[in-house]
């Protein structure tokens, strides 16, 4: 690379990754071949429109290329449409709110405190200062309650409700949510961003068939580029014609959100990126990884418990936990900054009914999807919540963390980054 000083810092990058342990669980690591896909000349092309309605010419191998991803996310979702041209999930969904709904109109999503997402209705965000959001809680003991917001919908009327979450350990129950959407006549959006992967290893029910339009990024679980896809059933999706808001239209009424709704081209590397994902997690290869991705997360959990962490719901069932350290005497924001000196990364977080602000709040959120990419197992996450509980409790103690950090670091060279 010429810019010396970009190649400079993106190996920086690469060795703090190396060296340390990525415990986020919105992040992993791709693959090789996704990074060649990411880097590669359809990053040069325009293609405005869908496949054999471009707007531009020299369309005929970037048509072939979305043409694959898509057929390939349908066939591994199980729907008869995909639309995987949103830039990320953000987008994504307000290309959702775009297709489905007017301004004003009421939607119900998960507060962010208690583990949604900014675009399920944060005040702050569009879908909050657009529409009237009304926000639904979890019980103090961390776990949906689905009772609560059967009686939230019946009381707000919302013309959408959204299910999905950013920072919840426990499993979905699709069937409920369906049943309190319909109960209101309200279309009903699943972001599974956080476990597409572990739906498509069989790990966690998948709310295809329930949900009108299921919506996910293509990183996190699912392993890919950044990036989202939208999927549904319907009609053959017509882009160039008006249609009404009726459940048999929504591969159009999404494809007219995309564009020319909210986005112009498409990112065409990324597509082709995606398209390399989705045909590596239809390997057998990647159900092990996702079922070893719970397995890891289970084992981490349970060792986090007998160390005396007070963990959101009790445990895990996925891929994440959320850890309360209000009896640790250690804010998120120390615990976070603590774990980065010995090399690992997590984030603060709020938890259920936290007392503090958002950026420093009580809890810490972390996740095993990188970890086990890296060819991690259960042994592994012994030593991993032994070198946690030390950082944590030694968060004030540098030398102890700089310790803890020439460990690591040895430790991690046996587990290289996909090559």
């Amino acid at each position: 690379m010429k810019d010396k000083e970009i190649e400079k810092l993106i190996k920086a990058e690469v060795v703090r990754q190396s060296e340390g342990l990525e415990m986020i669980p919105s992040e992993n690591h791709t693959s090789t071949d996704v990074l060649k896909a990411l880097g590669c000349r359809l990053t040069d092309k325009y293609s405005e429109g869908y496949p054999g309605m471009r707007y531009y010419g020299g369309c005929e191998v970037v048509d072939a290329v979305e043409n694959l991803a898509r057929d390939r996310a349908k066939k591994l979702f199980g729907t008869t449409h995909a639309n995987v041209q949103p830039y990320s999930g953000s987008p994504a969904n307000q290309a959702v709110y775009f297709a489905l709904l007017d301004p004003g109109d009421t939607v119900m999503g998960m507060d962010l405190y208690f583990g949604g997402h900014m675009t399920h209705g944060l005040k702050v965000n569009f879908s909050g200062k657009w529409f009237n959001s009304v926000l639904y809680q979890t019980g103090k003991d961390g776990y949906l309650d689905y009772e609560a917001m059967a009686k939230m919908a019946v009381k707000e009327k919302p013309k959408m409700i959204i299910a999905g979450a950013t920072v919840y350990p426990r499993i979905f129950d699709w069937e409920k949510l369906k049943a309190i959407a319909d109960s209101v006549g309200a279309w009903f959006l699943a972001d599974v961003s956080h476990i597409a992967g572990l739906i498509v290893a069989g790990e966690h029910p998948s709310p295809v068939g329930l949900a009108d339009v299921v919506m996910t990024t293509t990183h996190k679980t699912l392993r890919g580029p950044r990036g989202a896809i939208l999927l549904c059933n319907g009609k053959e999706s017509t882009p160039l014609k008006k249609v009404e808001r009726q459940r048999e239209n929504l591969p159009t009424l999404i494809d007219r959100a995309i564009i020319p709704g909210l986005q112009g081209g498409p990112h065409n590397h990324q597509t082709a990126a995606i398209a390399v994902a989705l045909n590596e997690a239809a390997q057998p290869a990647f159900k092990t990884y996702g079922q070893q991705v719970v397995k890891n997360a289970k084992t981490l959990a349970n060792e986090l418990t007998n160390r005396g962490y007070n963990l959101v719901t009790g445990g895990t069932d996925n891929h994440l936990m959320l850890i309360d350290l209000s009896s640790k005497g250690v804010l998120g924001a120390e615990a976070e900054k603590a774990l980065g000196k010995a090399g690992i990364t997590v984030n603060k977080n709020t938890v259920p009914f936290d007392p503090r602000p958002p950026f420093s709040p009580s809890g810490i959120r972390l996740g095993t999807p990188a970890l086990t990419t890296r060819g991690m197992k259960e042994a592994e996450m012994v030593q991993v919540a032994g070198w946690i509980d030390q950082a944590i409790t030694h968060s004030a103690d540098d030398k102890i963390l700089n310790k803890l950090s020439i460990e690591i670091k040895a430790f991690c060279k046996q587990y290289p980054l996909p090559a």
